[in-house]
């Protein structure tokens, strides 16, 4: 609605007089329609809402003051305009009428123009409310669709980037999503220890499993002799290997500087593919960061991806048992890994099993994690 002509207004009076002056008045210029006490006046409203209400305050049964109190009490009423209709000895009654939530008062005796102008006023004012309010839902909306294409366009790049590394070691094709459920797996469950509670809330929880996808991006730099070699590497080879870290960080740094510093899962993704090769002890590459030192987004991925590594098939290996894994992380706690990841980790380890088994590769790793 966006013409004055097309409001429509509800007269509450028990005085016919009052009711023919008022309806002679604004019947030209609006729809108006009429209630003769306060039950009426609140089942027509029920029926049919009207843009403005002229309402008497001294009425039998139900005075005005309680129409406007149980007007505004609903959720579907308390918008409408309500201008209260008082005689001149009760004008004192004022300010109860403004606490209930009327706009505005007319004094008995009506004068017409005076009438006329207070409601095209505040029909004014309803109506750019209104379209205020239309406004702020289209651009809402624009705002929900926007950030909903972004949010596709930013889990397709992460994908797209974590395969391309997936297709340089066809024999991880799972891993992605396993390690990114298991980092989200103990990220819930840590979120309510002291220690974590004030970092991973449930957005910061939405990103990490968004970023950990990249936290192997860095081996599309690898030469293949090396990734895919059956055998055990070098020490020249291993150094070769290491540098995995480094590249996965340069190249989401490029990313992030290109986008600015309010990416914050591009933070998390170079965070988790530069430190996740960090252990505990100082003993882990590239920095030989220690304890605390190491980001816990690199902690959680440092746990994720190692149980994974262990329970998967590789050029190098069988994939372990189940239970064969959980005892090597167990036995990592404090050297390798975050005491207080593993911890968590041995309350999950069936819910890593069954995160394993829904995105396995193979029917022996399946297998495998079926072992006692």
């Amino acid at each position: 609605m966006d013409d004055l002509s097309k409001c429509t207004v509800l007269v509450v009076d028990d005085s016919e007089p009052n009711i023919d002056i008022l309806v002679d008045a604004l019947g030209n210029d609006y729809e108006v329609s009429v209630a003769k006490d306060g039950e009426s006046a609140l089942r027509i409203v029920e029926f049919k809402s009207p843009d403005l209400i002229l309402l008497d305050i001294m009425m039998p049964n139900m005075d005005g003051y309680e129409v406007c109190r149980r007007l505004k009490n609903n959720s579907k009423t308390l918008h409408i305009p309500i201008i209260f209709l008082t005689a001149m000895d009760q004008l004192q009654n004022k300010t109860r009428g403004f606490e209930l939530g009327a706009i505005d008062y007319i004094t008995k005796p009506f004068e017409i123009l005076e009438v006329k102008e207070r409601v095209k006023t505040h029909l004014s004012l309803m109506l750019a409310k209104r379209e205020l309010s239309n406004q702020n839902i289209i651009l809402e909306e624009k705002v929900r669709d926007r950030t909903r294409e972004l949010t596709l366009t930013q889990n397709a790049t992460i994908i797209s980037l974590a395969t391309l590394a997936e297709f340089r070691d066809p024999e991880t094709g799972g891993h992605i999503k396993r390690t990114q459920n298991y980092v989200k797996a103990l990220a819930q469950h840590l979120k309510n220890n002291d220690k974590f509670k004030s970092f991973l809330d449930d957005n910061t929880i939405d990103l990490l499993y968004k970023s950990a996808p990249l936290h192997d991006i860095g081996k599309v730099g690898v030469p293949d002799h090396i990734l895919l070699k059956p055998g055990k590497l070098t020490d020249k080879e291993f150094e070769e290997m290491k540098k995995h870290t480094l590249y996965g960080r340069d190249a989401i740094l490029s990313a992030e500087k290109t986008m600015g510093s309010n990416s914050t899962f591009l933070h998390f993704a170079k965070e988790i593919a530069y430190g996740h090769q960090e252990k505990w002890d100082g003993s882990g590459y590239p920095q030989g960061a220690k304890g605390e030192e190491i980001p816990i987004s690199a902690r959680l991925m440092a746990v994720a991806d190692v149980y994974d590594a262990l329970i998967s098939k590789r050029v190098y290996k069988p994939p372990f048992p189940h239970s064969k894994a959980v005892e090597i992380i167990k036995e990592g706690r404090g050297n390798h890994f975050d005491p207080d990841m593993v911890d968590a980790f041995t309350e999950l380890e069936d819910d890593f099993r069954e995160i394993a088994l829904e995105f396995s590769d193979s029917l022996e790793e399946r297998e495998n994690l079926t072992r006692s």
